[in-house]
């Protein structure tokens, strides 16, 4: 038709304004899915308030804030994220955003850490940031009290009494019942306690010289007094006994390395046994060296006590020369970490003078095999030799540099006396004594302890 509109361009026109149509509708429907959509994933991540809540006083979504417990956990920190105590190592801090709100809690109940948020008076919107990390001080949390600081050592001389029966019922008993019923001190009372003094294996200088002070240092109206002469007697003693050296410390060097020496049958091997027990008990790694090669079966008695308290024992053939053993326990000690090396070395005579040089031998290949040892070196002594134990540990400290005594066997022998004039005259410390058989019976001296159960139950009696 000329002049007009063509069919068939009006039919291509109303099929392509259909079709723009069908995609401008398919578009609106895709965009109103996915809102609807969004929508159904934003309703599903968040918790729907029940009826009976109470409405938020600010915009806090619930994933912020743990549910309540007995100690509030802090804002974005799970549970198990909290130090157990405050030993616990520290992590590094972590910050997290959250809105500002004030929580109440209930009087009966710690205040929750949500109070360090800002009051209620900040705008709703207002970003806070508070500072979170693993380690928490609870408000419930109570200062430690302080540890109480250690004891010292308590004294059990009604333990240690049994073990000096035998000199107590000697001389001190017999020194005891001078005083009975006196009430004046005489001329003749004062030479029976000389007699006593002088038969008590204390030793003559030592005896003499606690008569002296009694003449000299008592004025004439305390000299009349025999409590008064008893209680010098017992101070003085104290006196002589006590040990002004510090106490060992086997920690001072590793491995701490000591040195036994004695005649034999002194009792260096069992003290060596029952020392190396009270070590291992503390903790301690020990390892012996069975110096004594030349006396039968000491190596033998030695490896007894080894596999009795858990020690190796290092030995060497019989005959062969010790000082080499020795060098050999103190370097497999050093190898391997051992906290103690106790040296046993061969009894022998105080008065061969061989044999005391060959002593001196064994100290020197001691200090090449570690510089510094033996760190100590104990004169093993026989409490029943009496005032024979005196010359021994004279000549014993004249070849060799004794830093302490151990006086054994007291509980065999009424001669326990002797270990005054050991003190006395030497000069040198008391370490341990041995009162018995039992490992507990190497008791660590205590010259308190020791005059309190020697003296007390005398006058008691």
């Amino acid at each position: 038709m000329e002049g007009g509109t063509s069919p068939d361009f009006l039919t291509a026109a109303i099929i392509a304004g259909g079709f723009v149509a069908a995609v401008l509708l398919l578009i609106y429907a895709i965009r109103r899915a996915r809102r609807a959509r969004q929508r159904q994933i934003d309703e599903a991540g968040e918790d729907r308030p029940t009826p009976s809540a109470k409405p938020k006083k600010a915009a806090l979504r619930a994933e912020d804030v743990e549910p309540e417990s007995e100690s509030p956990a802090p804002l974005g920190v799970a549970p198990q994220e909290i130090a157990p105590s405050p030993s616990a190592p520290e992590a590094p801090e972590r910050q997290v955003e959250v809105d500002a709100v004030k929580v109440e809690a209930p009087p009966s109940e710690p205040p929750s850490p949500l109070s360090r948020v800002p009051p209620e008076s900040a705008p709703p919107t207002e970003k806070v940031r508070v500072e979170v990390g693993p380690k928490v001080t609870l408000p419930t949390d109570k200062p430690r009290a302080a540890q109480p600081a250690d004891k010292p050592k308590a004294r059990d001389s009604a333990a240690l009494a049994p073990g000096l029966a035998r000199t107590r019922a000697g001389w001190v008993s017999r020194l005891g019942q001078l005083f009975v019923g006196k009430r004046e001190i005489d001329p003749a009372l004062v030479e029976e306690i000389e007699k006593v003094l002088l038969t008590a294996d204390i030793g003559v200088r030592t005896s003499q010289k606690l008569l002296e002070e009694i003449r000299a240092s008592l004025g004439k109206r305390e000299l009349a007094d025999p409590k008064a002469v008893w209680n010098h007697l017992r101070r003085r003693c104290t006196e002589f006994l006590r040990n002004e050296a510090p106490p060992i410390d086997f920690a001072r060097a590793k491995p701490f390395v000591l040195l036994t020496i004695g005649v034999n049958g002194s009792g260096k091997t069992t003290t060596i046994g029952k020392l190396a027990s009270k070590l291992k008990g503390q903790g301690k790694s020990v390892l012996l060296a069975a110096g004594d090669t030349f006396r039968a079966a000491a190596t033998e008695q030695l490896e007894v006590w080894g596999a009795r308290v858990g020690a190796p024992v290092v030995r060497g053939k019989e005959a062969s020369d010790p000082s080499s053993v020795i060098f050999e326990g103190i370097k497999r000690a050093s190898n391997e970490g051992f906290d103690v090396v106790i040296a046993d070395t061969a009894g022998r005579l105080h008065t061969k003078a061989n044999l005391m040089e060959e002593l001196q031998k064994v100290r020197r290949v001691a200090s090449k095999a570690l510089e510094g040892a033996p760190h100590e070196t104990w004169l093993v002594i026989d409490a029943t030799s009496g005032q024979n134990a005196i010359a021994q540990a004279q000549i014993f400290t004249q070849a060799m540099s004794v830093t302490g005594i151990v006086l054994t066997k007291l509980d065999g022998t009424a001669k326990g006396g002797v270990i005054l004039g050991i003190a006395d005259q030497l000069g040198i410390p008391v370490r341990y004594i041995g009162v018995g058989e039992r490992v507990e019976d190497l008791r660590e001296f205590d010259a308190e302890e020791f005059v309190e159960a020697l003296f007390e139950q005398v006058e008691e009696g």
